[in-house]
């Protein structure tokens, strides 16, 4: 028999001064409450109780070992209380990673949001705009923009990420407003792609795809760089309404092709399969899925940054 439930069982009947009274707290038999404390007297070759008819009382030595084994037994049970604590109140660390240009716009938004309602929580947030390995790099939970084709990662989608075409109104006076998207292979733009490669944007023309190579002035491996250009003047640009959103309501920047909806894109939270998820991860998931249709409180500090959008 385990010795910690021998002890428990012991500091049950000392407190009771009864072995029937031990036996329906602990809820045992009481022939099994008489054998634990036979089998703990047999281990130390002492008698650990005086028994009579009405009462019993411990022993000088059963005493003693009352006083040592409460204090571990306490300590035991203490410790089990936080362990069972632990694992069903968020704490602890979340690792987590996202692309750079997140960092500006609802998802950090969301976070700050879900730190408020679990103070115990602490997170660390990965900004990379590779594709992370999330056993190899320790990661809980990647957020993605677009499709994730990995068959061993469980992925849920959180919000539609509307794109838009969009330039300064000064730039569409100089060069004109085109009318269809096919006209933006003449204009000047500025869009994401790898070095040498000529960049494309995609379109909804009459319920099909348009896949259009642009005349690219400027090409960057990260958005951040466009949105300033675009501002200036220098181009077109193609981006999140969530990320160009606070510019365009200020007028800074007037979007085009409504019509044409260019591929609109989803952010996603993707995260491997665990027997036991931490108690911290199970609260973000839930609370991803409960406010992935309501906005976060309050706004960003900053106006919106950088995010890559292509997939």
């Amino acid at each position: 028999m385990d010795t910690l439930e021998l002890l428990r069982t012991f500091r049950e009947v000392a407190r009771r001064h009864s072995f029937s009274a031990a036996a329906r707290t602990l809820d045992l038999a009481p022939a099994t409450v008489s054998k634990y404390v036979a089998e703990l007297e047999t281990r130390f070759h002492l008698r650990l109780f005086n028994r009579s008819t009405r009462r019993v009382s411990l022993t000088d030595a059963g005493q003693l070992l009352l006083e040592h084994s409460g204090r571990v037994v306490d300590l035991i049970d203490q410790t089990e209380d936080a362990m069972n604590d632990r694992a069903h109140r968020p704490g602890g660390w979340l690792n987590l990673a996202a692309p750079h240009g997140l960092t500006r716009t609802v998802l950090v938004r969301r976070l700050a949001d879900f730190m408020l309602r679990h103070p115990d929580v602490s997170v660390h947030l990965h900004l990379t705009n590779r594709l992370v390995d999330l056993a190899e790099d320790g990661i809980d939970v990647a957020f993605r923009i677009g499709a994730v084709a990995d068959s061993r990662l469980i992925v849920r989608r959180l919000q539609q990420i509307e794109m838009v075409v969009a330039a300064t109104p000064g730039y569409w006076h100089a060069h004109g407003r085109p009318d269809h998207p096919r006209e933006l292979s003449t204009h000047r733009t500025l869009a994401m792609a790898p070095p040498g490669e000529t960049p494309h944007w995609q379109f909804n023309v009459g319920g099909k795809l348009l896949d259009l190579p642009l005349r690219a002035v400027f090409t960057a491996t990260d958005f951040s760089p466009l949105v300033p250009l675009a501002l200036k003047g220098v181009g077109v640009v193609r981006g999140s309404r969530m990320l160009m959103g606070d510019w365009i309501e200020a007028g800074k920047l007037e979007p085009l092709f409504a019509q044409y909806s260019p591929r609109n894109l989803w952010l996603y939270a993707a995260y491997a399969q665990r027997r036991n998820p931490s108690a911290a991860l199970r609260a973000l998931l839930d609370f991803l899925e409960e406010q992935r249709r309501q906005p976060p409180s309050g706004d960003a500090e900053e106006p919106p940054g950088a995010a890559r959008l292509d997939t």
